[in-house]
Order: C-alpha cells, then sequence, then structure tokens
C-alpha cells in the first residue's frame, strides 16, 4: 500500500532506489514487492524504463470507486429530482462518444413516464446529458472525442456537424444547462446540467426526461432551475 500511494501520489516516474528509502527495507524485497504489483498491473513501466507508475489495475479499481461513490452520494438527489419534477431523473458519466446512465428514479404518480436506462448508453451529441457532459468542449476537443463517430440523426432535429455542436457546447457553457429537444426520440424531451468536482471539472450530469405532452418549451426554464440547483448541491457534497 506504501508503493501504491507513494507512486500514486508522485509526478513523475518513481525509481526503486525511492521506494526502498520509503519503507526502509532491502532493495531485493522492494523489487519483488514492486514486482509482484506490476505483474498484477497495479503498477507498469512506463516506455519500457525502470521506474514505476500506476498501472491499469490501479486505474481501473480507483474509477470503480469513483463511480460506486458518485451514485451513493447522488441517489438521493436523484430521487427527490424525480419526485420534485414528476419525471424520471438520471445520472450520466461519459463513456467515451457516449453518456453512460449510473442510476434513475421514476416519480410515482403519473400515467405515462419515461423508462429508467440505468446501464445503458446513449451517443453524447443528441443527448441532454451527453451535451451537458461536453459543456466545456472546443471544437478541436469535439474532433477528438468523435473522430472515428458519425453523428448520424436519431431525428430530424438531431445535431448531426461539429460545427453546430460546438455552438450547442458554447451555449450550455453560457446558460448551465443542455436541452434534448426531440433530438433522441420525437416524443421525448429533456433537460440535464453538468455537475463539477471542487476543480471545477464536469465528471457527471443530472436531468429530467418526460414525454412531450407533459414538456412544452416554456417548461424548459423551470425545469432548468431545477436540474442546476440539484448538480450544484452534488457539487457542494462532492467537496465535503
Amino acid at each position: 500500500m506504501s508503493i501504491l500511494e507513494a507512486v500514486g501520489q508522485s509526478q513523475e516516474p518513481v525509481p526503486l532506489k525511492d521506494l526502498t528509502s520509503l519503507l526502509g527495507i532491502d532493495r531485493s524485497n522492494v523489487f519483488r514487492l514492486a514486482n509482484t504489483l506490476r505483474e498484477r498491473r497495479f503498477l507498469a513501466h512506463p516506455d519500457g524504463r525502470k521506474e514505476y507508475v500506476l498501472g491499469p489495475a490501479a486505474w481501473r479499481l480507483a474509477r470503480r470507486y469513483g463511480r460506486s461513490r458518485l451514485i451513493v452520494l447522488c441517489h438521493d438527489h436523484i430521487r427527490a429530482l424525480a419526485e420534485n419534477t414528476g419525471e424520471t431523473a438520471h445520472l450520466g458519466v461519459r463513456e467515451g462518444s457516449q453518456v453512460l446512465f449510473l442510476d434513475h428514479h421514476v416519480a410515482e404518480g403519473q400515467m405515462v413516464t419515461v423508462a429508467g436506462q440505468t446501464g445503458q448508453y446513449l451517443p453524447l451529441y443528441n443527448s441532454a446529458h451527453g451535451k451537458a457532459l461536453l459543456a466545456d468542449c472546443q471544437l478541436n476537443d469535439l474532433k477528438t472525442i468523435f473522430a472515428n463517430v458519425a453523428l448520424r440523426p436519431a431525428t430530424r432535429r438531431t445535431i448531426v456537424t461539429l460545427d453546430r455542436l460546438a455552438a450547442e457546447c458554447t451555449k450550455i457553457r453560457d446558460q448551465g444547462i443542455a436541452v434534448d429537444d426531440r433530438e433522441t426520440l420525437d416524443e421525448i424531451r429533456c433537460v440535464a446540467a453538468p455537475i463539477r468536482d471542487p476543480e471545477g471539472r464536469i465528471i457527471a450530469s443530472v436531468g429530467i426526461s418526460a414525454p412531450l405532452t407533459r414538456f412544452p418549451r416554456k417548461r424548459f426554464i423551470t425545469a432548468g432551475r431545477q436540474v442546476s440547483a440539484v448538480a450544484k448541491a452534488i457539487g457542494v457534497a462532492l467537496a465535503d
């Protein structure tokens, strides 16, 4: 654990001699411990060098922990958003060029509801959650994210060019909310907001989805305020 902490906290690859000094044991035992971690892919040698950096297994573990903590921290907020709006609320994160839904809650008392999508993926470019996750992106960022992805229309309102998507990102940064106005499905509208960590980075999105008959355009303002308030509350909780 001391080895992993030392390597994880260092800005540069860590040589074996530094680990030997840290643990206060002989070099051969430190090498054995570090090599076991490397074989299990918790450590790695960068570019064939002999120093150590965190390996893919460590990053996967950190990612799973981060997402599990995010779900636990956000669940009550998601449920409250659903009940306060009377709609289906979701929590999403970015996976490459897609949004992955980690959690949802469906409000009670509605005859017609949008089904929960926990565990499902949607494209970033035509979903409110996806666009909220892209809010800080410039055109060059979008070109990198969608380098091997065709922007295909799901409906006649879907954004299918990166220039328009970049303009939409600017609008989302200014307004604080993203809208899916029948861009994924003709019968559904959605509003989402980015969730930011204490450093201001977008790490997730929160939003609601509703049938078109219950979500007129004039409701975007009220729904946007509700969703933004929850996103900010989650951001505050992340800082605690």
